[in-house]
């Protein structure tokens, strides 16, 4: 019965997350149709909706943990997937198409980035993530989003910039993109739902914690995106755009998805994620900004880096799997 429940659990899980990357890609596609159609400037509705769009899977998955009980879960989403995001997917990335950045855009949000790490730390140092920290990262991210628009309006040649704008999708009439918008939003919250209950059933059945699942299985399930739109945009040449669905989706992960556990079911989480994991996103992160800025190399992100980063991100895997 156990090997019944727990196979359950993994088709549940694995089908849940292929469903959600489903339901991110139609919701997005669905709400930047509609603000088309209503004549939002494309500049905007790519830094935004677009943008945000990568951030989708784990902000739903970790509303819906939070709403669960399941508050760790959620933490370890955030902060398994931004390492994911940097390990693995930069990673990945540079390994079969190196890239050079260009955009000062980009340049710009990096130390945004570090700006951002520092407040999620400042306001989890605690050890408890409370609804005014929820309140204050929600407020951070609005204050984010005016700012990079206000940027790109100053540059709107910025690579970045066109790459965000072009990913929108053709015309669609507003019939057809409120139909996609409506089917994403059911299809992300079936499965999230899917993913949160297939992970706790697994963590349970294995003996680990919420937050290991979270920054294992369930993060890399839901950077997923990532992975698929930067192998894809270093492909076609779109360096920028590649790299900078991975800064946007950790400054999203850390303002808005982190937000979810505060805002929903505030309380006291796992020492490991403060001790351990986020020191751990925060050297990530370090690298991230010397493989961006390429002090030796104008900027070119390398095989040899991107094979750094991957083994970096293995070799934290083979930690969290020892310490379970």
């Amino acid at each position: 019965m156990e090997g019944e429940l727990m196979l359950l659990a993994s088709v549940t899980l694995l089908f849940g997350i292929g469903l959600l990357v489903w339901g991110a890609e139609r919701f997005v596609e669905g709400s930047a149709a509609i603000a088309k159609n209503l004549h939002v400037p494309p500049m905007v509705i790519g830094l935004t909706i677009v943008s945000l769009g990568t951030s989708l899977p784990e902000m739903i998955v970790s509303g819906v943990a939070a709403f669960d009980g399941n508050r760790d879960l959620g933490i370890g989403n955030v902060l398994g997937s931004n390492i994911a995001n940097i390990g693995l997917v930069l990673g990945a990335t540079a390994l079969i198409a190196p890239f050079a950045v260009r955009s000062m855009t980009l340049k710009r949000e990096i130390p945004v980035l570090f700006l951002v790490t520092f407040l999620a730390f400042a306001l989890m140092a605690d050890g408890e993530l409370s609804r005014f920290d929820g309140i204050c990262l929600i407020v951070a991210m609005v204050f984010f989003l005016l700012w990079i628009t206000s940027v790109a309006m100053r540059d709107r040649h910025d690579p970045l910039v066109e790459e965000f704008t072009e990913s929108i999708p053709d015309k669609m009439n507003m019939k057809a993109s409120v139909m996609w918008f409506c089917i994403g939003l059911v299809v992300l919250f079936v499965s999230s739902k899917m993913v949160v209950w297939g992970a706790v059933e697994i963590a349970h059945a294995f003996g680990v914690s919420d937050l290991i699942i979270g920054l294992t299985i369930v993060a890399i399930g839901t950077s997923l995106p990532e992975l698929v739109a930067s192998v894809a945009s270093a492909l076609k040449n779109e360096a920028d755009l590649a790299i900078g669905n991975v800064i946007g989706s950790n400054i999203f992960n850390l303002l808005l998805v982190l937000a979810m556990p505060g805002l929903i079911h505030p309380g006291v989480f796992s020492p490991e994620a403060l001790l351990r994991d986020f020191p751990i996103m925060l050297g990530f992160t370090i690298a991230l900004l010397v493989v961006a800025f390429g002090f030796k190399k104008g900027g070119k992100v390398t095989r040899f880096e991107g094979g750094l980063l991957v083994a970096a991100y293995s070799s934290y895997l083979y930690m969290l799997y020892v310490q379970a």
